[in-house]
């Protein structure tokens, strides 16, 4: 049996380049079915101000892009990334800028009964193809159902401040270690790759790692 190396990746659901580096990655290990990673997700928020509520998302891009103009160029390779790899995310859709807090915790959750991959996938594509609320409720616990979880003990959590300590600290924590942008890839907690990589270095990485 193929020795488990731990990939830890801090992502944020509404981070496009970690929906692209998810993509890349998923290209790869699809390619090496007997890859050696365990993967673990770890919460990381991509605008930790974010108000409880979240923000109207046209708002939110022109506060960070300054106009139509700085949208378009900023959005210009997400888009071209995310139709290379067939993604067809459509932003337009998006009517709110979540606080994404309660999905990091449905994500803790989810790595307790080893979902947290397809609830990573569920959350990108309820924002990015769909349009939907990730910190609505209701939301949360359909993608919860859908990964196999109980949605009543989910909808119970959300509605309590279950694990809010815990997700905040491993995100502080992630910050004093360094990690300051998202995604963050961290390779048996000694080699660091920012940002989002290529399918092709990950099968080179994956094919070092099992000649070694």
């Amino acid at each position: 049996m193929t020795q488990q190396i731990r990939l830890d990746i801090f992502a944020d659901p509404v981070c496009p380049w970690c929906l692209i580096g998810k993509a890349e990655l998923d290209r790869a290990l699809e390619s090496r079915p007997d890859h050696p990673f365990a993967i673990t997700w770890q919460p990381f928020r991509l605008d930790p101000q974010m108000p409880r509520a979240g923000m109207d998302y046209v708002a939110y891009m022109k506060m960070k892009f300054t106009d139509e103009k700085g949208i378009i160029a900023a959005m210009k390779p997400v888009m071209e990334a995310s139709e290379r790899l067939g993604l067809w995310i459509n932003p337009s859709l998006i009517e709110r800028m979540p606080n994404t807090l309660d999905a990091h915790r449905l994500m803790h959750w989810a790595g307790i009964e080893g979902a947290q991959s397809p609830v990573m996938s569920a959350l990108m594509r309820a924002h990015w193809r769909e349009g939907q609320n990730i910190s609505n409720p209701d939301v949360l616990v359909a993608i919860a159902e859908g990964a196999g979880m109980d949605g009543k003990v989910i909808r119970r959590l959300l509605a309590s401040d279950a694990d809010v300590d815990t997700v905040n600290a491993r995100e502080l924590h992630a910050r004093q270690r360094g990690v300051n942008s998202v995604p963050t890839f961290i390779i048996a907690d000694t080699h660091v790759a920012s940002g989002a990589q290529s399918a092709d270095l990950w099968q080179r990485v994956i094919d070092e790692l099992q000649s070694q």
